[in-house]
C-alpha cells in the first residue's frame, strides 16, 4: 500500500487553487496499487486532499489532533465538511490531547509524517506561523528522510 500524507495551509489563494488541485491529482494518480491518504481534515489543503483521495478510491485515515477539535471550525459549512470526511474515513487516529493546541497540531502533523511514504506539502515555502504549521511539518518530515513534494504556484503569496 502507498501511504501519502498531507500538510498544508488552511488558506489557499484563488490563483493557486487550480495548481494545487492538479498537483494533488498527479500525486494520487502516480502510485500503482492501493493508496492510503492521511489527513487531519483541517480546512484548506487537508480537506481538499481528503476529498480528492476519496474520489480516487483511496483509503482515508483521519488523524484527529484533540478531543475538542471540532470547536476549531469557525464556519458551519467547514465543520459539516469535516464531519462528512471523517464519516467516510476507513480509520480514525485520535491523539491524546484534550484541547486543540499548537502542540496537538504539531503532533498530528508529525504522526502523518511518521506514517506516510511520501508527504504532500501545500506550502508557500515560508516559515510556520505557529508551532505545527506547514513549515514545521515539512522540516520534520525531511529530518526523517521522508520524500516531500511541495505543491505551490510560484509567485503567489498566502494572505
Amino acid at each position: 500500500m502507498n501511504r501519502i500524507g498531507v500538510t498544508g495551509h488552511r488558506s489557499i489563494p484563488a490563483e493557486a487553487q487550480a495548481h494545487v488541485l492538479a498537483g494533488m491529482r498527479a500525486a494520487l494518480c502516480g502510485p500503482h496499487g492501493s493508496v492510503e491518504a492521511l489527513s487531519s481534515l483541517a480546512v484548506g489543503a487537508d480537506q481538499l486532499f481528503a476529498d480528492l483521495a476519496l474520489a480516487f478510491g483511496a483509503k482515508l485515515t483521519a488523524v484527529i489532533p484533540s478531543g475538542d477539535y471540532e470547536a476549531c471550525f469557525d464556519d458551519e459549512a467547514d465543520l459539516a465538511r469535516y464531519r462528512m470526511l471523517k464519516s467516510r474515513a476507513a480509520q480514525e487516529v485520535r491523539l491524546d490531547f484534550a484541547h486543540s493546541t499548537d502542540e496537538a497540531y504539531y503532533a498530528a502533523g508529525a504522526y502523518i509524517a511518521d506514517h506516510c511514504d511520501r508527504l504532500l506539502a501545500v506550502w508557500d515555502g515560508r516559515p510556520a506561523r505557529g508551532l505545527g504549521g506547514t513549515g514545521d511539518i515539512v522540516t520534520y518530515a525531511r529530518t526523517l528522510g521522508r520524500p516531500v513534494t511541495v505543491i505551490w504556484r510560484e509567485g503567489v503569496e498566502r494572505a
